[in-house]
């Protein structure tokens, strides 16, 4: 399964577990923690969230859809990775879904690498310096109806989606080309 639930079922889900986190939150946070090379295991918001007291999420369970086809999406090779940011309308917030997006992928990355600094490639350095520097922005320089900030957000997402990628390609995949290679 690589299509991922919707914004607003991971949002209600994410309310009814007490979650306190949005649905671009949790996919940021959650694709941190799997780019990292952390385990896809069923406890994951505890995991992502740093709160061993959260609930496992049931099978089928929204949550339990978004970690399947995170980990789908990631390890497909047609690179069909798409971030779950917001349904609005609105460019500003869709803006601050994507901000947050990359400021909880950071913070799953810390969570997900553990103790050791991953190795990256210069690619993946350079990714992961300019997605903290993404972290970092705010919403407030885009405007609803401005086509150039339209257009500015998509370049934005899909900087973000190609470096997650990368990291990825870098924390998971080498690692494992390189163990069956030993």
């Amino acid at each position: 399964m690589t299509e991922l639930p919707s914004v607003n079922d991971v949002n209600q889900a994410s309310q009814a577990a007490g979650l306190g986190a949005t649905a671009a939150e949790l996919h940021g946070g959650l694709c941190g923690w799997l780019a990292a090379g952390g385990a896809p295991v069923p406890e994951w918001p505890a995991r992502v969230l740093a709160d061993d007291n959260l609930p496992t999420p049931t099978a089928g369970h929204a949550l339990d859809r978004l970690l399947g086809a995170s980990v789908a999406q990631l390890e497909d090779r047609d690179f069909a990775f798409e971030l779950l940011l917001s349904d609005s309308d609105d460019t500003a917030a869709q803006a601050d879904a994507l901000f947050t997006w990359a400021r909880a992928f950071l913070g799953g990355f810390g969570l997900g690498a553990g103790q050791q600094r991953p190795t990256l490639s210069e690619e993946g350095e350079e990714a992961l310096n300019d997605l903290a520097k993404l972290a970092q922005a705010s919403s407030e320089d885009f405007e609803s109806g401005n086509d150039d900030d339209e257009d500015a957000l998509a370049e934005i997402e899909e900087f973000i989606r190609v470096a997650v990628l990368i990291l990825h390609g870098d924390c998971v995949m080498a690692v494992r080309h390189r163990q069956r290679l030993n």
